[in-house]
């Protein structure tokens, strides 16, 4: 049977030797970047204390960082949000103050620089607390990465299970190793945007799959590698304007959202790019490389079935 014609005819799979060994490249300075300075986590997962205060003008940071050098606040974190009149400080956990404490001095500090301040925000982490949300943040990625592993498995075949998993792990660990290379903050809207990334891109590889199965029963003829890069090829424009208007509405949210929710939106940004690459270049050709083949997805006949079925 002459394989069917497609709207695009890209050799998609004809490049996964080149891209496999650029998620390689990409996989290996994420696990570096981790291994060695780790992720800026916020106040979520370490605890202590986040002070939010507005100023009447412009305010330089090294005046607020020597103000607070000189008080008990000496390990503060400073740094703008959103503007040069917005200053956000990080406070790590103190013995004996509480969060009333903590803001009372703090302010007090700020106002001997002789400007105007407003309290606009204050919020406290327990250190105990911040270390739970740290595990149950990541057995809630690991369960998740084992529901799907066993959804995929029961649904198609074992190895695009593992096909499936390897392409999530791919985009969650590049995901990662940008924030660490980057040290954007990584608190629980990150992580809750991780979780949203690996739904995002299961839904992605879920579709190729579905169509790769079919494909398999209906091209018998064709390998395993027509088999799939004709099935992206025929998924491909789903792909291409999925990803777009996704992306419309994260950069929108990016742009407009406020700075609060910056790290949140960069974090769905970098994922669903990174997901669309890999439901392309990562999980049909770890598939491939696991020996998939057409006796895998076709229907077990039984023996003696066609004189069962006879009158």
């Amino acid at each position: 049977m002459e394989m069917p014609q497609t709207k695009f005819n890209f050799d998609i799979m004809g490049k996964r030797k080149v891209t496999i060994v650029i998620s390689s490249i990409l996989l290996i300075l994420s696990i570096a970047s981790l291994a060695t300075q780790g992720l800026n986590l916020g106040i979520d997962f370490t605890g202590g204390t986040l002070v939010e205060v507005g100023y009447s003008e412009a305010v330089d940071l090294n005046q607020v960082r020597e103000a607070l050098i000189n008080s008990e606040f000496s390990n503060a974190v400073v740094q703008y949000f959103g503007s040069a009149n917005d200053v956000l400080i990080r406070i790590p956990p103190s013995d004996g103050l509480n969060t009333a404490d903590i803001s009372i001095k703090t302010l007090n500090v700020l106002e001997s620089t002789g400007q105007n301040i407003e309290m606009r925000r204050i919020e406290f982490v327990g250190p105990q607390v911040g270390e739970e949300l740290k595990n149950d943040g990541g057995l809630a990625m690991i369960y998740a990465l084992m529901g799907i592993l066993i959804y995929v498995a029961m649904r198609f075949q074992l190895r695009f299970s593992v096909g499936a998993i390897m392409a999530l792990v791919h985009d969650v660990l590049i995901t990662l190793g940008i924030f660490s290379v980057t040290q954007f903050d990584f608190d629980l809207t990150v992580l809750a945007a991780l979780l949203a990334v690996i739904g995002y891109s299961l839904n992605d590889t879920i579709v190729v799959f579905d169509r790769v199965r079919e494909n398999f029963r209906k091209i018998r003829e064709a390998t395993p590698v027509e088999v799939f890069n004709f099935s992206l090829n025929q998924t491909l424009s789903r792909t291409i304007m999925t990803s777009l208007t996704t992306l419309l509405v994260l950069v929108a949210l990016f742009i407009f959202g406020g700075e609060i929710i910056h790290s949140f939106a960069t974090a769905l940004i970098i994922g669903v790019l990174i997901g669309t690459y890999s439901s392309l270049f990562v999980a049909s050709p770890v598939t491939i490389a696991l020996g998939i083949s057409k006796e895998d997805l076709m229907p077990v006949q039984k023996e003696g079935a066609e004189l069962d079925n006879m009158p």
